[in-house]
């Protein structure tokens, strides 16, 4: 028991220790931290075109070191963020976004989840109004009696 309880121990310290493993390389990095700061934040919005899901920030892969590397670049001649972007747009572009731009060329993308959960809304309310008991009419005098007489019946 008390060997199970030192392996335990010793699992959780071992996955303690394991930190996140950074694709920028201490090489990359701009001695200014605020310029630094501003590039992280560009390279998170970017998608790394080798693995498509990852930011360029996260990725490993060489085209996105090259991407790491024009970003910082051209922040160090002064570019804008909205600069730096649209140069990295301007050749890459719209598919390098990991958040794509609202444009009218691309408004049917933003426009199919809101009208599926519209229609989805629609489908269910429509559902439940269809499920919904409907009332009965009353009885008359002549249908009470036929009714009583049958329980009645019943009962005897």
């Amino acid at each position: 028991m008390t060997s199970m309880r030192v392996r335990l121990v010793f699992a959780v310290l071992m996955l303690l220790q394991v930190t996140p493993v950074l694709a920028v390389q201490p090489d990359e990095m701009l001695k200014d931290p605020a310029l630094e700061t501003r590039a992280r934040g560009l390279s998170q919005q970017l998608r790394c075109m080798v693995c498509q899901n990852q930011s360029i920030d996260d990725s490993d892969a060489p085209l996105a070191r090259d991407l790491r590397l024009l970003v910082r670049e051209r922040i160090t001649r002064g570019d804008s963020d909205a600069q730096v972007m649209d140069f990295v747009v301007s050749r890459y572009g719209e598919f390098v976004l990991l958040k794509p731009r609202f444009a009218w060329h691309n408004a049917l993308l933003w426009a199919i989840p809101p009208g599926i959960l519209i229609v989805g809304g629609v489908v269910l309310f429509a559902a439940a109004r269809r499920r919904r008991p409907e009332t009965q009419p009353a009885l008359n005098g002549d249908e009470e009696r036929k009714l009583a007489a049958m329980l009645d019946k019943r009962r005897e």
